[in-house]
This record gives structure tokens, C-alpha cells and sequence, in this order.
């Protein structure tokens, strides 16, 4: 392989809570600890706590998890781009040591406050504290567009009223 050593960031114990029904572990739930932790990483390199997921690749489980299993997460820069950070991710089961799934391609787009692609100025990785954000503001959230009441418009009612 042509890249440095993954590096492994974080484990997950496989609990009851996370199971398909087959009693392994569900991969929404894979799904959701990778999208996370890829989130974590990459506000870390990219100095923003505004950072969204916009791609990932094919995904193919390989194996799986039982309950009681412990999975580590292992996460890879593979390249700068001017607004976004792409990473491969690697899940293995620490019992049977066998890959679960790896994910190729990840892009993540660092956001400005009007949540727009914001350029953030890096292109290599950091293993120190020193990007780790200041607290944003949270981006406005849109009024809702509500019809107003009007003798065309009947006020909605409950079915049981």
C-alpha cells in the first residue's frame, strides 16, 4: 500500500442497541459512528466545527460484529482540496481482527457561517491541538412559510374534534 500506516482513532463496544435482526451489528449504525468520527477528525485538521459530509463511496461489508465485539475505527487523509478534506476509513473487529468495511473516498466541505463552502487554508495533517476551533454561532434557520387564515383557507382541525 502506498500510504503511511492508518491510524486508528476510536472504538465502539457492539451493544444489544446496535443489532440487525440477524443479531449483528446493523450498518446504519456502522454508518453513523463512520460519518461521525470522519466529522470529529476533519474539524480537527480543518480548524472549523462547520464541516458536512458531501460524498462517500461505494461501501461493501466485508464481515461483521457480534454483540460484545469491540470495532475500531482507523481514518486516513488522503488529500486537501481548497474547501474540503478527503479520507479512506477502515473499520476492523478487534475479536476476529478482519476488516468490517472500508470506505475509499470520504469528502468532507468545511462551511463558512452562512453554511457556503469555505476555503480553510491547508494542506497537510496536523497530530497537535493547534486547529481545534473557536465556537461559531449557529447558522439561521429560515422562518417557516405558514398559508394564512383567510375564508378560502378552512383552519385545519383534529379528525377526533
Amino acid at each position: 500500500m502506498d500510504e503511511p500506516r492508518m491510524r486508528y482513532h476510536s472504538r465502539m463496544w457492539v451493544r444489544p442497541e446496535n443489532l440487525n435482526a440477524n443479531g449483528t451489528l446493523f450498518g446504519g449504525h456502522l454508518l453513523s459512528w463512520i460519518d461521525e468520527q470522519v466529522a470529529l477528525y476533519s474539524i480537527v485538521q480543518l480548524g472549523n466545527e462547520r464541516v458536512v459530509t458531501k460524498y462517500m463511496s461505494e461501501i461493501n461489508f466485508v464481515s461483521s460484529a457480534w454483540q460484545g465485539d469491540i470495532i475500531e475505527l482507523g481514518i486516513f487523509p488522503v488529500k486537501f482540496g481548497r474547501t474540503s478534506l478527503t479520507l479512506r476509513c477502515n473499520v476492523r473487529n478487534m475479536v476476529t481482527r478482519e476488516s468490517i468495511i472500508t470506505v475509499d473516498r470520504i469528502v468532507m466541505v468545511s462551511l463558512d457561517e452562512n453554511g457556503r463552502p469555505m476555503e480553510h487554508g491547508y494542506h497537510d495533517i496536523t497530530y497537535a491541538r493547534d486547529r481545534i476551533p473557536h465556537r461559531m454561532k449557529p447558522i439561521p434557520r429560515p422562518e417557516p412559510h405558514l398559508p394564512e387564515a383567510t375564508a378560502e383557507h378552512e383552519p385545519l382541525h383534529d379528525l377526533d374534534g
